[in-house]
């Protein structure tokens, strides 16, 4: 029985692949379970054309990424925080602060989730921040944190 794995199976293959099974493995465990479907040649084409649409959703969405990551590249942001004389900020600038940030600079939405923070900056200074677009485009941004004179 040939089928078309829907999803990845140990041992057999990769989401997309057609494979020849027996009739009782596909019939009784891979169809049932949703891993796999018959293969006839509508599903097949129909699997492909899916393929097609979803290469090219995936290759606007890096545009989009790379050019939102060339408007980031040269980004200062400055905030201004209440500091003690260490140089501690009484508060913290956190990776929620830098999207706002960013969105008011550029205009783009930025997810904070996306802003690469290991944890709150609490001092001042002049940080590098990246920002994980996706998983090979990460555009940093330099963040200056200041005294605010009270």
């Amino acid at each position: 029985m040939k089928v078309l794995l829907i999803k990845a199976v140990k041992g057999l293959g990769k989401e997309g692949d057609v494979k020849e099974v027996a009739n009782g493995y596909g019939g009784n465990y891979l169809i049932p379970r949703g891993l796999a479907v018959a293969a006839t040649p509508g599903i097949i084409k129909e699997f492909e054309q899916k393929k097609q649409v979803e290469a090219g959703k995936q290759k606007r969405e890096e545009n989009t990424a790379e050019s939102l990551a060339e408007r980031l590249q040269g980004v200062v942001l400055t905030f201004t925080a209440r500091a003690g004389e260490q140089g501690k900020l009484f508060g913290s600038i956190t990776a929620a602060d830098i999207a706002t940030g960013l969105e008011m600079e550029t205009g783009h939405v930025v997810d904070k989730r996306k802003v690469v923070l290991e944890q709150p900056i609490r001092e001042l200074g002049r940080y590098t921040v990246p920002i994980k677009l996706m998983a090979n485009i990460a555009p940093e941004v330099t963040v200056v944190v200041q005294s605010a004179e009270a």
